[in-house]
Order: structure tokens, then C-alpha cells, then sequence
């Protein structure tokens, strides 16, 4: 996982409460085995119609927002199943920061396992932000300082779970925290002899 410190870009707003995980990447697609490839079937059914052509009244179907990376969405984004294609989609999308109200905690967390950022804002303050920037507008978003900066040079703080933010900063993902420890999960294996003959394993 690449260390993340922040983002300026174009944001796109998905105004929308309740988004599921089978909206942000339907279900006919969790048949492919990469972990990329899944940004083309972002938002599948409402992006295209039954021909394949970009329906023009869909929010990220607006050139404006062409190429944004920050998405603001309505409450409970990403509720449904727990499927972590859902985090995938959107990161291969282009995306590098959601925010809004609140989000579906399985989502969440497989949103922080791949350095999706999640920021949770009160419903008055992303109307504030959503006013601002509009659809297409930049901003930037500051983890270091935990502040939106908005077109206007506002600035909206944020709270952010301390050790996620740790992680997100220095880019560690489970495996990578792991090997923090490296030291001591040596140490710890040389002190305790492998109970099973790893030769008599290689042999058989």
C-alpha cells in the first residue's frame, strides 16, 4: 500500500443516501479473479443503459468531473454485502478519498485495508462542502493536518481513527505492519524450534 498524505483534485458528488456495495460494483462481476480491472464496472447499472452508452443524467457520467479523485456521497455509502471488490472498484476508478455522513462499517474497513480513505463528516457539513465545490471543482484534502480545503480556501476539519491514519501515512498494510516486527517474530522463531522437521516435510 502507497503511503498517502493527501489529494488536490477534482471532486464528484454522488448525492445519494444508502448507496450498496451491489450499486457501486455489481454482483456479475465478482466472477474475475484480478483485484484490477474493476473501475470500468463502477457504478454499472447506473452509469450505462442496456446499450452500453454513458447515461448523460448520471453524476459521474459529467465531463466536469472527468478523472475526479475525491467522491462525495450521502449517508450509509457502501451498506449491503461485505464484498471488498466494492473499495476496489472505486480506487481503480481513479478515486483516493470518499466522504460522507457515515458509510458501512465492513466497506470501511476494506476501503483502509487498500488506502481507499474514508472521512465521515456531520450531514450539515458536507451540504456546506457540497455547495462549495459543486460538481468538477477542486479540493484538497490535507491527512497530516486532518483538514478539507475547499475551492474558496475554507477549511473543514475532520476527526480520523489515529491508527488508521498512522497506517494510511506511512503506508502499511497488515502484511507491512507485520513486518515491523520483523525482529522479534525472528527472535521468537529462533527461541522456539520448529516442531515439525521442515526437512522430513520437503522429502515427503
Amino acid at each position: 500500500m502507497k503511503p498517502f498524505h493527501g489529494v488536490s483534485g477534482a471532486v464528484a458528488v454522488l448525492d445519494r443516501t444508502d448507496v450498496d456495495t451491489d450499486q457501486i460494483i455489481p454482483k456479475q462481476f465478482l466472477k474475475r479473479i484480478e483485484r484490477t480491472g474493476f473501475g470500468k464496472f463502477l457504478f454499472f447499472d447506473w452509469r450505462l443503459d442496456s446499450a452500453g452508452a454513458p447515461r448523460p443524467d448520471f453524476e459521474l457520467n459529467d465531463p466536469a468531473v472527468a478523472g475526479a479523485k475525491i467522491l462525495i456521497a450521502g449517508a450509509n455509502f457502501g451498506c449491503g454485502s461485505s464484498r471488498e471488490h466494492a473499495a476496489w472498484a472505486l480506487q481503480d476508478y481513479g478515486f483516493e478519498v470518499v466522504i460522507a455522513p457515515s458509510f458501512g462499517d465492513i466497506f470501511a474497513m476494506n476501503c483502509f485495508k487498500v488506502g481507499l480513505v474514508t472521512i465521515v463528516l456531520p450531514p450539515a457539513e458536507i451540504r456546506t462542502l457540497i455547495d462549495a465545490v459543486g460538481g468538477g471543482s477542486f479540493a484538497e484534502v490535507d491527512l497530516e493536518r486532518q483538514l478539507i480545503v475547499d475551492p474558496m480556501g475554507g477549511e473543514i476539519p475532520f476527526a480520523f481513527d489515529q491508527f488508521q491514519r498512522h497506517c494510511l501515512l506511512n503506508g502499511l498494510d497488515d502484511i507491512a505492519r507485520s513486518l515491523t516486527h520483523e525482529e522479534q517474530i525472528e527472535a521468537y522463531e529462533a527461541a522456539h524450534p520448529a516442531r515439525v522437521s521442515t526437512t522430513a516435510l520437503a522429502v515427503g
